[in-house]
């Protein structure tokens, strides 16, 4: 049988904790690793909340943009409503004080109307024929009379410059209605604009609420997912340590058990390079597994 390193007491003591090591290593690396694992899965997984919350948070933005914008058009509506209101009332103004002084102009005696004077003469006649007056009311019956056929002469001289003034008077007067039904429309219409003004203010309002909370929810997301990915790169930090730790160990126990073959070696040169041990063997394997895989392995 070919003769196996031989180790002394203290390396062999020095075997047995660097292997009992080696398995806590182990068995730390393993939880680290499934504790990574778990850890970056909550990441992605907060990382594709995130996505969805920010995809959530255009919608809002749009409208209340969308809704800025129609704002402001409304605004600008008033303010044009606004002007073509005052000018409405300044030309109420001005048709009110056209047709009083369209008024001034007429003669008094314009505003007698041939079929009144006539309606007057025809009842005072009919009274001076049906009754007995007195003397006196009699001639002032009769002087009523004379007057109002000297009126209706000078009236029905001046038809056409009555019926002129007359027109003139009615289209003052529907000058100062349509005037008047401007500004009440004007107003209607500004009343109507400034409620959708403060309508689509209220949905902004609510818009930006709706883009606050998204908002607040991502940046919640983010902290989160923050404090994640500090937490894999603190168990990361760890893996690292340990594995530096693990081949620091194992390349101690292959220069231990190197040295012993060589010793084997030298007193006894004759005989066949001697068998690696099922120790050696296993402890070549840990060390080829950390290489591979980066982390340590124990066999057995």
């Amino acid at each position: 049988m070919a003769p196996r390193p031989v180790l002394s007491d203290d390396e062999a003591e020095s075997e047995r904790e660097h292997r009992t090591r080696l398995r806590a290593i182990d068995a730390r690396l393993r939880s680290l690793d499934e504790r990574r694992g778990a850890l970056i899965a909550e990441m992605r997984k907060l990382s594709a909340e995130q996505k969805e919350l920010f995809d959530r948070r255009q919608t809002p933005q749009d409208e209340v943009q969308r809704l800025y914008d129609e704002h402001g058009a409304l605004g600008k509506r008033m303010a044009q409503l606004r002007g073509e209101r005052d000018a409405a009332r300044r030309k109420f103004e001005e048709a009110v004080v056209a047709l009083r002084e369209l008024k001034l102009t007429f003669a008094p005696g314009e505003r007698l109307r041939p079929e009144a004077i006539r309606r007057e003469i025809a009842t005072l006649e009919h009274r001076q024929q049906t009754r007995a007056l007195p003397l006196d009311e009699e001639n002032a019956l009769i002087a009523r009379l004379r007057l109002l056929h000297k009126d209706l002469k000078t009236a029905e001289a001046q038809t056409a410059v009555v019926a002129n003034h007359e027109q003139q008077r009615k289209e003052g007067e529907a000058r100062i209605a349509a005037a008047r039904a401007e500004i009440d429309r004007l107003g209607k219409e500004s009343a109507e604009t400034r409620g959708l003004r403060d309508t689509k203010m209220t949905e902004v309002r609510a818009k930006l609420v709706a883009a606050g909370g998204l908002v607040a929810e991502l940046r919640a997301k983010g902290k989160a997912r923050s404090e994640v990915m500090t937490q894999v790169d603190g168990v990361s930090r760890e893996i690292a340590e340990l594995e530096r730790e693990g081949r620091r160990i194992l390349g101690e126990m292959r220069a231990r058990r190197e040295e012993a073959r060589r010793t084997v070696r030298a007193y006894a040169p004759s005989r066949s390079r001697p068998a690696t041990s099922m120790i050696d063997a296993a402890a070549d394997a840990q060390l080829q597994e950390l290489m591979k895989r980066g982390k340590v392995t124990l066999g057995g």
